[in-house]
């Protein structure tokens, strides 16, 4: 669906799939600090500063993170600081961002805490999505 502009020997892009794969946890106990690829799912009960890039991410509620993330699918429950680029983004009502969430289709739950902007943008632009756009001062 998308791919992330990156070294050639980095890894495995999320555009590749990954849906075959089971899913990882990033537990309370733990910090990641950088830039975190991976195809497959992550849940995220911990703290992570940086970029994230998986095929679906969930930030479970008592999990936080500072930076970007894309993603084809994203599930906020936590605290969210930056911005998301995915084509579907459900927010919880335990939710708490601050950013911007690019997104296709959202759902918003009530009592979800939501400061910044929601715009949306046509899926095909995910599909051609090479590299993030720069942060806006």
């Amino acid at each position: 669906m998308f791919a992330l502009s990156r070294r050639p020997d980095a890894g495995v892009s999320p555009a590749r799939g990954g849906a075959d794969l089971p899913p990882s946890c990033l537990e309370k106990s733990l910090t990641v600090r950088g830039v975190l690829e991976m195809e497959g799912e992550l849940t995220v009960r911990g703290f992570i500063a940086g970029r994230i890039a998986a095929i679906k991410l969930v930030l479970a509620e008592g999990g936080h993170i500072e930076g970007d993330v894309i993603a084809r699918e994203v599930v906020i429950a936590g605290r969210l600081i930056g911005r998301v680029f995915a084509p579907t983004v459900a927010v919880e009502e335990t939710a708490h961002i601050e950013g911007r969430i690019f997104h296709s289709t959202i759902s918003v739950a009530r009592g979800a805490h939501f400061d910044g902007r929601m715009p949306w943008r046509p899926p095909s632009f995910f599909e051609t999505l090479d590299q993030l756009p720069e942060t806006q001062p």
